[in-house]
């Protein structure tokens, strides 16, 4: 398990999270919703160990994440950043490569290589292989540093033996992984993460469209300047009032019967305007 307990940040005077605490399953996609500056950044950030609480802890599997060593936190857990800037033009074989560093010393290995080729074709950019990253599109661009932290977590065991659960547990952090894509790499970005979870990975994303939240998360935390507004199943989080609350935004709830999640409608309000004469 990977959790955060009672965990607070502060930059000055500015709060950016307040005695938050969530725990994230082995098997469970967990969604964190809010507006703009809520502190989403900031809590996927400190699972991370990127940054530090100011108050609080993290665990993993009930250590304390900071006495893992560096290389031991990369073969459990990967992050996948809003901005991924580039030093030099690395091509998308080369930088997928480089999630699997933390397993090989010197020349990567058979597996390490099997891998990488599985990683690039589950994200559908084997094809472009051979591109320079930075003459890709930024969806394009998301696709591959997806694929690169797929293959710093995934064993050859994932790919010969698909259908048996991990052993240990291994998490992904995602901080808005759909931005940039069209309608369909959406949807397959998170149904990579979602086949993950069948297999025993857990999961975080920070997630902007609260119909996918709907769609794919097991649960979803939601929060509003920097506090835990609330937690649970999407479908019992996500009221129209709890919207209000975080968005300040007015939405209906559409249940229908083929569906198998309800959906979230923006509700359009006239705004009354002063005429001039």
């Amino acid at each position: 398990m990977l959790e955060v307990q009672h965990i607070s940040h502060q930059i000055n005077r500015k709060v950016l999270l307040d005695d938050v605490s969530l725990a994230v399953w082995p098997g469970e996609l967990v969604a964190v919703v809010g507006a703009n500056g809520a502190g989403k950044s900031t809590l996927l950030k400190t699972f991370s160990r990127e940054l530090s609480p100011t108050q609080g802890q993290v665990l993993l599997d009930k250590k304390p994440i900071g006495q893992f060593s560096a290389l031991e936190l990369a073969r459990r857990r990967a992050v996948l950043a809003q901005q991924n800037p580039l030093a030099f033009e690395f091509s998308v074989y080369e930088l997928v490569m480089m999630g699997r560093y933390p397993h090989f010393e010197g020349q990567p290995r058979p597996e390490d290589l099997a891998i990488v080729d599985y990683a690039l074709e589950r994200t559908g950019i084997s094809q472009l292989a051979g591109r320079a990253v930075p003459t890709l599109s930024g969806g394009e661009q998301q696709r591959v540093h997806l694929a690169k932290i797929l293959a710093q977590l995934m064993s050859s065991e994932d790919i010969n033996r698909p259908d048996v659960p991990i052993r240990q547990s291994r998490y992904l952090l995602l901080d808005e992984p759909t931005t940039g894509l069209d309608f369909y790499y959406q949807h397959s970005l998170l149904e990579v993460a979602s086949e993950l979870t069948r297999r025993g990975y857990g999961v975080v994303a920070i997630l902007h469209d609260l119909n996918l939240v709907m769609q794919y998360a097991h649960k979803v935390l939601l929060l509003k300047e920097g506090k835990a507004l609330a937690f649970g199943k999407p479908a019992a989080i996500l009221t129209t009032e709890s919207i209000r609350q975080a968005f300040n935004l007015s939405v209906q709830i559409i249940h229908q019967p083929e569906l198998d999640c309800p959906l979230i409608v923006h509700t359009r309000q006239a705004i009354s305007v002063p005429l001039t004469t």
